[in-house]
C-alpha cells in the first residue's frame, strides 16, 4: 500500500509539472518572436560565398541560426518567424527539415523569404524587412515581439528580458553586454542612467564612449530587442516616412524610442541561464569576421570551455544530422583536445584543439592542427592542415600542406588578419 501510495505521489508530481510547463507556454501566446536572417556577411567570405550567413556551419553539427532559435524554444516561444534574403536555399533547408513541429498545432517556426509587399524592392534594411512583414505581426496580434539576431553565439534565457520588458513599461528593451571599447566600434553603444533608461544610442560610432565605471568599456546592443507591438509599429509607419532614414533597427528606430524617453536596457549579465557556470556564464560572441568565428570555435574544446555546448539544461539543439554512426578512430588515429562529430573518421592520423564536424574523413599520415573542418572535408594522406577552417566538402589531396607556407596560402586561399587560412566550399587542395 505504501508504495502505491509513493507512486501515485510521484505521478501526481509529473502532472503538475508538465501542466506548469504548458501553462508556461500558454502564458506566451501573447508574444511573437522574430528572427532577422537575411544578413548577407561579407566578412565571414568566402563562408558566405554560397550562403547566409545564419546558415554558416558551426561546432561540428549546428549552423549559427541554431542558437537563437534554442533559446527561444528553450524559454518556450514557439511562434517564431525567420525573414530571409541573401542567398536563403540553405537556411531555408535546414530550418524546414530540422525546425519543424510534428501535427497539427498552432506553433510554428516558419522561414518566411523576401516578398516585396510594398514595392518594388527588397529589404532596404533590417527595419524595413519588419516593415514589409507587418502581416507576420497582424496575424498573430501579439503584445510583445521579439525581434533576435540570427548569427551569435550564445545562450540567453529571453523569458526574463521580455518579463523585465513588462515591468519597465517601456516600448523597447535593448539587450545590453559589456564589452572592450577598443572592439566596440562595430556595434550599437548604449548609454543609460541608473534606472536603466537609454539617454543615448550610438550605431557604430567611430569613438564608442566608455562606461562611467570604466573608461576601457562600452556598453553594446547585443542586436536583441523587445518591443511593445503598438509602439513598434507606429515606430516603422513613421519611419517609412522619414526621407533620409537608412531603415535600420539600431540606426534609426532605436534612437527613435531613446529621443521619446521609451527605450529601457537589458544588462545580459543578469541572464541566468539553467546549467551555465561561472566560466560560461554570459558567453556571448558576434561571429562576423573570420577571426572572430575561429577563435569562438577555439572557446568550444578546452578540458573546461568557455562557452560549454554539453549544458543539457538548456540544450543547443540541431537535427541536422541524417542518419550518420558515431565518430570512429582506427589504426592508432588519434584526436587531442578536439570535438569530433558523428560520422567522422581518424585513420593512423592525428588531430589537435580542431573541431571536426560530420562525416569528415583524415587519412592515414596527416596531421590536423588548430583548424575547423566543415561537413564532408577530406583529408589525404599525408597532408598537414594547421590553423585554418575548410569549409563543406574540401578535398585535401595526399601530401598537400595548408598553413605551412603563409605565403603560398594567400596566393592560393583568402587569409584572415589574424592569420586563418579559409579554403572554399567545394575546394580541392592539390
Amino acid at each position: 500500500m505504501c508504495v502505491v501510495f509513493v507512486a501515485f505521489i510521484l505521478l501526481l508530481g509529473q502532472c503538475l509539472t508538465f501542466l506548469d510547463k504548458l501553462g508556461d507556454v500558454k502564458s506566451q501566446n501573447n508574444v511573437l518572436a522574430i528572427v532577422l536572417a537575411g544578413g548577407e556577411g561579407k566578412r565571414l567570405f568566402p563562408l558566405t560565398e554560397d550562403r547566409a550567413k545564419p546558415a554558416v556551419p558551426f561546432g561540428g553539427v549546428y549552423r549559427l541560426i541554431d542558437f537563437v532559435l534554442s533559446n527561444l524554444v528553450n524559454a518556450g516561444y514557439l511562434k517564431i518567424c525567420v525573414l530571409t534574403q541573401y542567398k536563403s536555399h540553405s537556411l531555408d533547408r535546414h530550418i524546414s527539415q530540422a525546425w519543424q513541429f510534428s501535427g497539427p498545432t498552432s506553433q510554428y517556426i516558419a522561414s518566411v523569404p523576401a516578398q516585396q509587399r510594398l514595392g518594388k524592392h527588397w529589404y532596404l534594411g533590417s527595419a524595413d524587412a519588419l516593415l514589409q512583414s507587418l502581416n507576420l505581426i497582424d496575424d498573430e496580434k501579439p503584445d510583445y515581439v521579439i525581434v533576435f539576431g540570427a548569427d551569435h553565439v550564445y545562450r540567453m534565457d529571453p523569458e526574463q528580458m521580455v518579463a523585465e520588458h513588462i515591468a519597465s513599461g517601456k516600448a523597447v528593451s535593448v539587450a545590453g553586454i559589456r564589452i572592450p571599447r577598443s572592439e566596440a566600434g562595430a556595434f550599437g553603444c548604449i548609454q543609460s542612467d541608473a534606472d536603466g533608461n537609454i539617454t543615448e544610442f550610438l550605431e557604430k560610432p567611430a569613438d564608442p564612449p566608455g562606461t562611467p565605471d570604466d573608461p576601457d568599456v562600452t556598453y553594446a546592443s547585443m542586436g536583441n530587442y523587445v518591443f511593445t507591438t503598438k509602439d513598434l509599429i507606429e515606430a516603422l509607419k513613421e519611419d517609412e516616412k522619414t526621407p533620409d532614414s537608412t531603415h535600420d533597427m539600431g540606426g534609426d528606430i532605436i534612437p527613435y524610442f531613446v529621443a521619446k524617453g521609451q527605450a529601457h536596457v537589458y544588462d545580459f549579465s543578469n541572464n541566468d541561464v539553467p546549467g551555465s557556470t561561472e566560466r560560461d556564464k554570459g558567453y556571448w560572441r558576434d561571429v562576423g569576421t573570420i577571426d572572430a568565428f575561429y577563435e569562438a570555435h577555439m572557446d568550444l574544446i578546452s578540458v573546461h570551455p568557455i562557452f560549454n555546448l554539453y549544458n543539457q539544461q538548456w540544450p543547443i539543439r540541431s537535427t541536422d544530422l541524417g542518419e550518420l554512426p558515431p565518430a570512429k578512430f582506427v589504426q592508432g588515429g588519434i584526436a587531442q583536445s578536439s570535438m569530433v562529430a558523428q560520422g567522422s573518421i581518424i585513420s593512423a592520423s592525428t588531430v589537435r584543439n580542431s573541431v571536426v564536424s560530420t562525416d569528415v574523413m583524415v587519412e592515414e599520415g596527416a596531421t590536423v592542427e588548430g583548424s575547423v573542418l566543415m561537413p564532408g572535408v577530406r583529408i589525404g594522406k599525408g597532408a598537414i592542415v594547421r590553423h585554418a577552417i575548410l569549409d563543406k566538402n574540401v578535398v585535401v589531396r595526399d601530401g598537400a600542406l595548408i598553413g605551412v607556407d603563409k605565403e603560398r596560402d594567400a596566393d592560393r586561399f583568402s587569409l584572415s588578419p589574424g592569420g586563418v587560412v579559409v579554403v572554399g566550399k567545394n575546394s580541392v587542395v592539390e
